[in-house]
């Protein structure tokens, strides 16, 4: 699963990796500990361009009667999309990603439970496929909400946990976004295992577990 994250780069660099061409209005800062039910930044485009906005992790569909359990739905498996009522619709038309520089999972070892912290070997930035939707209260509020999607375990994971965020490359990243697209089938194939040349795992300090944490002493190897 993907239960926290980071992306610490600035706002400039959102802006520019993503081509977003109006400045987006919104409170950002670099998050050290991204966790469920709280709005993260994420991209989605709008038919003819990309935008960058807020979304709540966590999937509130829009046909809930209500808000809650959505902190149920911080993930998505690749595999069942098209199986289950919450993602099945989303495909074709409700999809984002997810910026990060970072993400956070527990190795299982003999004394205990070791968080690791997961990056590109460059540290660059890069995108996790994701889905949303906009759920609206009686009192006519629009809530907007995301999912991130997982697979399998590559190489380097599967020592650590046995899923991993979907993470997507440059032209991948494009054809997800792409509202145009409509082809399941093809953007389903681009929901798989990452590379695990390109990626590192270290440890992190356990303080990490706690999500009032939030400071870039977190991502710092122990």
């Amino acid at each position: 699963m993907c239960g926290r994250y980071t992306i610490t780069v600035t706002l400039e660099e959102l802006i520019a990796k993503y081509f977003i061409r109006e400045h987006p209005v919104i409170k950002y800062v670099p998050r050290f500990n991204a966790a469920p039910m709280q709005h993260i930044p994420a991209v989605i485009h709008d038919g003819e361009q990309n935008r960058l906005g807020v979304l709540r992790w966590g999937l509130l569909p829009s046909w809930s009667k209500e808000d809650k359990n959505a902190a149920r739905l911080i993930n998505a498996r690749s595999e069942t999309l098209l199986e289950k009522p919450s993602f099945k619709k989303l495909v074709a038309s409700r999809r984002c990603v997810i910026p990060a520089d970072g993400f956070y999972e527990w190795k299982t070892r003999g004394d205990g439970k070791q968080p690791m912290r997961i990056t590109m070997r460059d540290r660059r930035l890069f995108s996790m496929a994701g889905l949303y939707d906009i759920w609206t209260a009686p009192d006519g509020t629009r809530i907007s909400t995301c999912t991130i999607i997982t697979t399998a375990a590559n190489r380097l994971m599967e020592d650590i946990h046995d899923r991993m965020p979907v993470i997507l490359g440059p032209e991948q990243e494009m054809q997800w976004l792409d509202r145009r697209s409509r082809d399941i089938p093809s953007l389903l194939k681009l929901l798989q295992p990452y590379d695990p040349e390109q990626m590192l795992a270290y440890p992190v300090s356990a303080a990490v577990g706690n999500v009032r944490n939030d400071s870039p002493e977190l991502i710092q190897s122990v």
